[in-house]
């Protein structure tokens, strides 16, 4: 392995872990907080990474995707287990809890523009190292909050779409959550083949997450001073 692969490897690695493992503890935590307590029992309401973890979603997808140098970089961690019938109001709860992994995901992003006043307080060569880790935690953080939500079940989006949404029309939603991954990887990697054979472009999906992360990080870059 190359040292810039190592170096790659080192940059992008602690990034990816801690928006995963804070992603998912954050469900845990307010669904312990609004009654269910379930994954509380199991142990997943945490902030060690073993806890999270999933060996493809949270290390080899991503490592595939940075060495494609695909147009953006996200992973995914175990799923936290939510009992959404024990919650205390079951349709307003599904949708804080829904979005609280998000939520930490952009508050993840905000420290890390706030870490970049420590940079010049350090060595060039530690310096860079933080300077890579927190910018590519800034990007990171805020390309999984805006993937998540997409208002497609299982995303976090589209449990928020189901919890907001009149019951007549939530129900039909809901039931498309078995299918949301092979939906996905329609949008994201079979259109987009598909449309490079016939000269179209159709990574469209991939574009409007583009633009919303480009506008959120431009916004968190602002309010923390760093432009």
């Amino acid at each position: 392995m190359s040292s810039n692969a190592i170096y790659l490897a080192t940059v992008w690695a602690l990034p990816v872990i801690i928006a995963v493992t804070f992603h998912e503890a954050a469900h845990g935590f307010v669904a312990h907080l609004l009654g269910d307590d379930t994954a509380w029992r199991l142990g997943r309401v945490s902030f060690n990474p073993a806890k999270h973890i999933d060996p493809f979603g949270t290390i080899i997808l991503p490592g595939i995707l940075l060495l494609l140098r695909a147009p953006f970089l996200f992973g995914y961690a175990k799923p936290v287990p939510i009992n959404f019938q024990k919650l205390r109001s079951p349709r307003r709860d599904m949708v804080l809890v829904a979005a609280a992994g998000p939520a930490m995901n952009i508050a993840l992003a905000v420290l890390a523009a706030l870490a970049f006043y420590l940079v010049g307080y350090l060595p060039i060569t530690a310096a860079r190292w933080l300077a890579d880790n927190l910018k590519n935690a800034l990007i990171l953080n805020v390309v999984l909050a805006v993937f998540n939500l997409f208002p497609l079940p299982p995303l976090d989006g589209g449990r928020i779409l189901v919890g907001i949404l009149p019951k007549a029309i939530a129900a039909p939603v809901a039931r498309v959550e078995p299918y949301g991954l092979a939906i996905l990887i329609g949008l994201l990697i079979i259109l987009p083949m598909l449309g490079a054979q016939l000269g179209v472009d159709l990574n469209f999906l991939s574009h409007l997450i583009a633009i919303a992360t480009g506008a959120i990080v431009d916004a968190i870059i602002h309010v923390t001073g760093n432009s």
